[in-house]
């Protein structure tokens, strides 16, 4: 998986939703980095290749639609800002299937525990906890990251502001 730190980056997609509140960049990192929470069923047993463990249901359609909705109607209940949060909680999935580690997405969970890959995967897996960051692994962990996930967001936002330049011109 990117790290947490990487996940965050598809709210650099904001400038291309105009009138969607300031808010909503919160709501997007919160729904951006919300899917890992998964994690925390390690400390109770729950199994990696679970419904519920690592990847599983937390990575889902189905949990990004949910998670979306309710974070869309604790800032502003709008199409145009449910589109945002959608796209910044279905980022963390996708991003996690472009990786080259773990046993796959559940993207159809809770209706099929299949775990699902693309056929390309250039992002390197993360390494689980702080200290693997210190290491050669967490170095080109970063470096992948900043390639294949921070400079696609960043030409995004990029992107985003010249259009909203226009857009207001």
């Amino acid at each position: 998986m990117p790290s947490i730190i990487s996940h965050p980056a598809a709210a650099l997609l904001k400038p291309w939703f105009h009138n969607v509140p300031r808010t909503a960049i919160v709501a997007g990192v919160i729904a951006s980095i919300l899917p890992d929470a998964d994690v925390a069923g390690f400390a109770f047993g729950i199994p990696y290749g679970s419904m519920f463990g690592h990847r599983g249901f937390t990575h889902s359609i189905l949990f990004a639609l949910l998670a979306s909705l309710l974070l869309t109607a604790c800032v502003r209940f709008e199409f145009r800002t449910f589109t945002f949060i959608f796209l910044c909680a279905i980022s963390h999935p996708l991003l996690d299937a472009m990786t080259n580690g773990g046993r796959g997405i559940a993207f159809f969970a809770p209706f099929s525990n299949h775990r699902y890959f693309f056929p390309w995967r250039p992002i390197r897996a993360s390494p689980i906890g702080a200290e693997g960051f210190f290491t050669d692994r967490g170095i080109a962990t970063v470096m992948s990251e900043l390639m294949w996930v921070w400079l696609p967001f960043a030409v995004a936002w990029v992107m985003g502001m010249i259009s909203a330049r226009r857009r207001s011109a």
